[in-house]
């Protein structure tokens, strides 16, 4: 019995919906007018106007001179030529109603006002002295030239800006300038924020094994600011059904919307939607979305509760595509649509029909078409939000995108950073990241875009036109060569690229600390007990590693997790660091990184090939000039494990035929 009621706790998503049919039940179903506020007019950068604006006085409200110059009755003017010029004298300062004015000037400047008696204003530069107190004008004025006219800006009464406006730095001035120093506005929805969670903890306290630091509050609340809301993070609640109960009242009587973060899914501690049941009404149980698809919406005291995802990405995506509606619609506005662009996609994504899928991914211009390439799908791994530059949304009836296709995403980015992306593939490197570094240093407006996909993936990459730039160290088992014989197999024409060298780096086996098992070379592979981790087929390192193995006459199958693949060094490392494995063959940086014990194998070339037409750019050219530079080198030399004594030289493709096999160090 006992298990029957876990089983039937566990069941979830009885009243799942697609995104449009939650936006419907859940935002635009609130149909009150937004609260307002009346405030001034100096604080109201950003705010939504609930109702029209008009202006309290005319602008400008007198008729004032346009120009630096003198104030004339442009009847006095006409007839003037080079040939007949007239003279002008200059009026008193104080004119009588009853007095002359005929034939006389006044001296203006820009803005001031003009004297009853004149219609016209002429240049100062067009004005020739003629006395003391006389002017000669060599050419006629027209009536009214040069002159702001009152009301010319905008006549008092008139609409300055319409409902449902969200106020510019330039709508402040012009309110001022209407004579307006307060404005009613929307008043900021609150927001009251909770995370729920036994094992969260906060930001720098110590962590154990099964504790979380606590961060989807912080990224949601950093949303509702940005969005117009004002947040309020409530302190982390247990997974105790009556404290969460409790938390989720309150806040219901402080807020205008409550957000409950985790206990959304389908866990054995997940209370959020038997809460809410008991607290008031849940209108959705679980949205067609990937990732995010255990999200709740429900009214609590008729407040909007809107339940979060626990893992970060899915967090993120609830509140971009739930949360931003909801916001703005409080405000009397639509959120703002993201600017979508096109761009191709370089390999096939399968996706799950049933729901909405949002793949991240990066772009970045080659040739003549934007590409984007697919970032890892965990929902959660946060990183891959630092590093996107976009949405790709997959409808819910398509089960994926072909390779090659032309999609439509939506950016989480300015269009501008497409420009400046330099996208890099192939083989992973931990000096690409110090190349962007030194890089940002003296171009701050471009930015690398990094896809692992092995150094036989980026090649061919590159022969498709999908990257800028590939990293690779593919090793020919003929000749001892490293790069240049497959890029001459697989890239053909050698004017269409370019090889520079950005290090010789050292292979070797990563071990744990102090190295336990005694690992000294790769015929250790073979004894019983230790665990192997590999690179996934195409890598450099992974062809490095059957050479060996081939001269060794060692079959893969005689090591243990010859089959387990992971796609970076780091990876490698990593799942050394934390036991899963007992070594795998990886660069002495990354073991370095991570403290690790690292026995060398092998020195190779670390190479970058480059389209050509990307190299005579100017962002190629900077690229080059930075990876040629001191800063770069003794910054790579940090890292350990790396020789930049070639750094930047120019292997040629064409004469790399003759050279044959080199000695390897």
């Amino acid at each position: 019995m006992a298990k029957d009621s876990k089983l039937a706790r566990r069941t979830k998503y009885l009243n799942k919906k697609s995104l449009a049919d939650t936006l419907a039940v859940f935002v635009d179903a609130i149909d009150a007018p937004p609260a307002a506020e009346t405030i001034p007019v100096e604080e109201s950068l950003g705010r939504v106007t609930v109702a029209p604006v008009f202006a309290s006085v005319s602008v400008p409200h007198y008729h004032g001179s346009a120009m630096d110059g003198i104030a004339v009755r442009a009847e006095d003017t006409f007839g003037a030529s080079e040939a007949n010029p007239i003279s002008l004298e200059e009026a008193p300062k104080r004119v009588s109603a009853s007095a002359s004015v005929a034939g006389r000037f006044a001296y203006v400047d820009t803005g001031h006002p003009l004297p009853p008696w004149a219609n016209a204003v002429v240049m100062i530069e067009n004005v020739i002295p003629a006395g003391k107190k006389t002017l000669a004008l060599h050419a006629a004025a027209a009536p009214w030239q040069h002159i702001r006219l009152v009301g010319e800006d905008v006549v008092a009464t008139e609409p300055l800006l319409p409902r449902a406006h969200s106020i510019r730095p330039f709508d402040i001035g012009a309110m001022l300038a209407a004579g307006l120093v307060e404005v009613e506005v929307a008043r900021r929805p609150t927001v009251g924020i909770i995370p729920t969670g036994s094992e969260l903890i906060e930001p720098g306290q110590r962590r154990s094994a099964g504790s979380i630091t606590e961060f989807n509050s912080r990224v949601a609340a950093a949303f509702v600011t940005d969005w117009g809301g004002v947040p309020t993070r409530i302190r982390r609640v247990r997974d105790d059904p009556r404290a969460i109960d409790r938390a989720v009242r309150k806040a219901a009587d402080r807020f205008d919307v409550v957000v409950i973060i985790a206990g959304s899914s389908a866990g054995e501690r997940d209370y959020t939607v038997s809460v809410l049941e008991k607290a008031g009404e849940v209108l959705v149980q679980g949205i067609d979305v990937m990732p995010g698809k255990p999200a709740i919406c429900a009214r609590v005291a008729g407040k909007p509760v809107l339940g979060l995802p626990g893992y970060p990405v899915s967090s993120i995506v609830v509140c971009q595509q739930v949360l931003h509606p909801l916001i703005a619609h409080l405000q009397g506005r639509r959120a703002e649509p993201p600017q979508t662009v096109e761009a191709v996609v370089p390999r096939k994504l399968p996706s799950r029909l049933g729901l909405e899928e949002f793949i991240r991914v990066t772009l970045g211009r080659v040739g003549d078409q934007i590409v984007a390439s697919p970032l890892p799908r965990g929902a959660g791994v946060i990183t891959t939000m630092v590093r996107a530059d976009a949405f790709l949304r997959v409808p819910t009836l398509s089960e994926g995108v072909n390779a090659g296709e032309t999609v439509n995403v939506e950016l989480l980015r300015p269009a501008s950073d497409i420009e400046n992306t330099i996208v890099f593939s192939g083989s992973s490197d931990l000096t690409v990241g110090v190349l962007e570094d030194c890089l940002k240093r003296n171009a701050p407006e471009l930015k690398i875009s990094s896809t692992s996909v092995g150094s036989l993936g980026g090649l061919v990459a590159l022969k498709r036109g999908e990257a800028h730039v590939v990293g690779s160290h593919l090793l020919d088992p003929s000749t001892g060569e490293y790069n240049l014989p497959d890029i001459r197999k697989i890239l053909g024409k050698a004017k269409d690229f370019r090889v520079v060298n950005l290090a010789v780096r050292e292979q070797g086996l990563i071990c744990a600390k102090r190295n336990p098992k005694k690992i000294r070379s790769l015929k250790d592979l073979t004894r019983k007990g230790i665990r192997f981790v590999n690179r996934q087929p195409g890598a450099g390192t992974r062809v490095l590693l059957d050479y060996k193995l081939g001269k060794l006459r060692i079959k893969p199958e005689r090591i243990d997790g010859y089959e387990r693949e992971e796609f970076t060094h780091m990876a490698v490392a990593v799942a050394v660091a934390s036991g899963l494995a007992d070594c795998g063959l990886g660069i002495r940086s990354a073991a370095t990184a991570l403290g690790l014990h690292f026995v060398p194998i092998e020195k190779e070339d670390y190479d970058l090939i480059l389209r050509a037409d990307f190299a005579e750019s100017p962002s190629g050219e900077k690229l080059l000039e930075v990876i040629r530079s001191p800063e770069f080198a003794k910054a790579v030399r940090r890292l350990g494990g790396y020789d930049t004594s070639r750094s930047g030289e120019e292997k040629p493709i064409a004469a790399a035929r003759k050279r044959g096999k080199r000695a390897r160090g």
